[in-house]
């Protein structure tokens, strides 16, 4: 885990990067990515596991809610697993307790069907289990299985992180948001002011165009998988809204890393 302790970079830098190969699993960090006009993060929400036989179809890709796959919000123990993607072979590795309990080559059959076999059996094992059957690894070429229907990048400022701490008075591990980007050295609340702006994020440029509204995802710590906060509820007493974070799409296509300057374009 990256620590989220004030950022020792000059002025406004990028301060953490993560993919997430699976929607729902585990988050990995990244020291650099290269990134490409009108797309996501390179191999981020590329695949979805289908809780049981769902609507989603391989061959006309569309946009579905988050309710149709496995995923935080309603399974918080997905957070217990620690799972590892290979981007040369397509293998994921599935890891609980610290054991490896499974291992499969997503661009074949036999390597989902372990992947599958596991998932249905760990969801069956849960307290109040809403496993609806068998699931079902999905991916489609281009398609991303985001929260949104666009190809964007999700975006959360470190300071407002630490603000939501203070008004919470209690630590919030900064995953709780599933970001690709943590940005550090801006006033908090900063990114409200990107809306339909352009940012430059070391050799790319990206332009922000809404701000993120939260589920109660962000009520799960990414540690533990413990339901121990009401995230959502916090930011509307607090703020009349649920929004924590912005999406950017990604505009031209360049290099972004850890400590790169983060500069609004005029």
């Amino acid at each position: 885990m990256q620590d989220h302790a004030q950022g020792s970079g000059p002025g406004p830098h990028v301060a953490q990067i993560y993919r997430y190969p699976v929607k729902g699993l585990t988050p990995e960090p990244l020291e650099t990515t290269a990134v490409r006009a009108g797309e996501t993060l390179a191999n981020d929400r590329i695949y979805a596991i289908e809780n049981g036989t769902g609507k989603f179809d391989p061959s006309a890709p569309r946009h579905l809610p988050k309710i149709n796959f496995l995923m935080l919000m309603r399974d918080e123990k997905l957070a217990t697993l620690n799972t590892r993607f290979d981007d040369d072979t397509r293998d994921l590795t599935i890891a609980h307790d610290g054991d490896e309990v499974a291992r499969g080559n997503l661009r074949t059959v036999a390597g989902r069907a372990i992947i599958e076999d596991f998932m249905g059996r760990f969801m069956a094992r849960l307290p109040g289990s809403r496993a609806r059957g068998t699931p079902r690894i999905v991916q489609a070429e281009g398609h991303t299985f985001s929260d949104v229907p666009a190809h964007c990048v999700h975006i959360v400022n470190l300071e407002s992180v630490r603000a939501l701490e203070t008004i919470a008075g209690c630590k919030i591990h900064p995953l709780r948001f599933r970001a690709n980007i943590y940005i550090d050295g801006l006033p908090a609340w900063a990114e409200f002011d990107w809306l339909d702006k352009r940012l430059k994020l070391g050799g790319a440029t990206v332009q922000v165009w809404s701000r993120t509204v939260r589920c109660e995802a962000t009520n799960v710590d990414p540690e533990t998988g413990a339901r121990d906060m009401s995230i959502p509820s916090l930011l509307m007493r607090t703020f009349g809204h649920q929004d924590f974070g912005v999406y950017a799409s990604i505009r031209t296509s360049g290099d972004v890393s850890i400590g790169d300057r983060v500069q609004l374009e005029s």
